[in-house]
């Protein structure tokens, strides 16, 4: 087909490019690339642990300091993926004349993360999602990077840079290359494009090779200037939008030898059979995160969570209370130490397994509190201090024992009371509320309906939406089987009056 034929000649290319600018890469690699999947990296034959696989130049990688407009850069202090974003664009606008034609070539557009979505796509995609709200400002702090940052440039530097590759299309499609591709260098270079090291697919807990940066001392890890590429960058690309079924001559397999400290290695940490894809891993993430940042997500992901904002926990708290009482035992619970650091995002994880964060089952043992046993606690918070400044590991209350928030493994049973676990039901119904009139049923048929090739956003959005819900109806049977396990009396009392 056409399509086969050019991904065929991008990436004889790329490997063309590759050869001029001193990579290296073992005998056992096969680029495997299809219009519907992109591109792979496969093993040609038996690769052991240990094997250097491939070597990156770090001066072929694209950084902003290997770039044609690093004084550009530099002189407007734009540093972090800012930086980065404006050398992809000014390599892009070069064309052929770009020291990195050959790779640029090689890449989409843009990737398809919900970055890069329409605020329509955003809304109704990802309703309810953990990733909604977040989507939403991402896009306004991008935008008002581009227009602080990237407009000027355009006054400044009218003769070197062309407009049409420095809009606002074109820095969202920037930034989405580098929240799904970049990785970190070392301290000199930064963040950075490495060709051939974004070949590799990712796959949550299996890596087979390792990307290894020889740098000098342990990167800063607080780089990002806006945050939304914020995970360590193992980063590189998604599946999704990549290249062609590449032509390997199939000689001896070997590994790539001789140690250079200018080089980056990707290197096997396990061994891989003959015809099975080699993956590298951007580290442990849930849906909501490798949708975020990679555009892709995967089934049955078991770092998937869910959470449940203080805004819900205060919405059913008005349904039961008042609202004084409400913010009084928030705030009580807040003197104790359990909230963390920030008010303004408080919010309490629901994992895997639908067990709910142990501060979240202490705020609501704190909210059902009698009066009388409230207001003795209050006193005695009022007179002892802050409970971070206290040593002891735990506070007794009314006959329990509450663990601080770092003895989080303790067991919720002794506090799972009939209310809490009402109360936690409520909250699942609530936080279900959010995905919109859809059953997660409805949501489930659309998904086998599907196509994971033609609606990639339909399909992952629906993926996260499912993985989402099913925590939630998880979080419903723990708050059950805790009610039936700590109220075996009244489940006897209950037996007595059917017979």
């Amino acid at each position: 087909s056409p399509s086969l034929v050019m991904a065929t000649r991008r990436l004889r290319a790329f490997k063309r490019w590759m050869k001029s600018n001193g990579f290296e890469w073992s005998n056992a690699l096969e680029f495997v690339d299809t219009p519907e999947q992109g591109i792979a990296v496969k093993a040609l034959c038996q690769m052991n642990e240990g094997d250097v696989v491939a070597k990156m130049p770090k001066q072929a990688c694209l950084t902003i300091k290997t770039s044609g407009a690093s004084d550009i850069i530099e002189s407007a202090c734009l540093g972090g993926y800012l930086g980065l974003a404006v050398a992809i664009m000014y390599e892009r606008s070069l064309g052929e004349d770009s020291t990195w034609a050959g790779y640029l070539q090689l890449l989409p557009q843009q990737e398809s993360l919900p970055l890069v979505w329409t605020l329509d796509e955003v809304s109704h995609l990802l309703c309810g999602t953990e990733l909604q709200q977040t989507v939403q400002e991402d896009k306004a702090l991008v935008y008002e990077d581009w227009k602080e940052n990237i407009l000027p440039l355009l006054d400044s530097e009218p003769s070197r840079l062309n407009p049409a590759f420095f809009s606002v299309e074109q820095y969202f499609a920037a930034k989405s290359l580098i929240s799904s591709r970049s990785f970190e260098i070392d301290d000199y270079h930064g963040f950075g494009m490495v060709p051939l090291a974004d070949l590799f697919n990712h796959k949550t807990g299996a890596e087979d090779v390792h990307f290894t940066a020889l740098s000098s001392n342990d990167e800063s890890e607080d780089d990002a200037d806006d945050g939304i590429v914020d995970e360590e960058a193992l980063a590189q690309n998604s599946s999704m939008d990549k290249t062609e079924n590449g032509v390997v001559s199939d000689t001896e397999c070997s590994s790539v030898t001789e140690d250079d400290t200018s080089m980056l290695e990707m290197v096997m940490i396990k061994d891989v059979s003959t015809g099975t894809e080699v993956f590298n891993t951007y580290g442990l993430l849930g849906n909501a995160a490798l949708l975020h940042r990679y555009g892709f997500t995967e089934q049955d992901n078991t770092y998937d969570i869910v959470n449940i904002d203080m805004e819900l926990v205060l919405e059913w708290c008005s349904s039961l209370f008042s609202d004084r009482h409400s913010r009084s035992r928030i705030s009580l619970w807040r003197r104790l130490g359990y909230s963390g650091d920030s008010e303004n995002s408080e919010y309490f994880e629901i994992s895997f397994d639908g067990e709910p964060q142990i501060e979240l089952i202490i705020l609501l043992h704190i909210i059902f509190l009698p009066d009388d046993v409230y207001h003795k606690l209050d006193l005695s918070v009022a007179v002892t201090g802050n409970r971070h400044e206290s040593s002891e590991k735990t506070t007794f209350l009314n006959g329990d024992i509450f663990p601080h928030s770092n003895e989080s493994n303790m067991s919720k049973k002794p506090l799972m009371t009939k209310e809490i676990c009402t109360a936690l039901l409520s909250l699942a119904d609530i936080r279900e509320s959010l995905y919109g009139l859809k059953s997660i049923e409805d949501d489930m048929e659309e998904l086998k309906k599907c196509s994971f090739v033609g609606d990639r956003k339909v399909y992952h959005s629906l993926v996260l939406r499912i993985s989402e819900r099913k925590i939630i109806q998880k979080l419903r049977n723990y708050a059950s089987k805790s009610c039936k396990i700590t109220n075996p009396s009244s489940a006897r009392k209950k037996l007595k009056r059917t017979a």
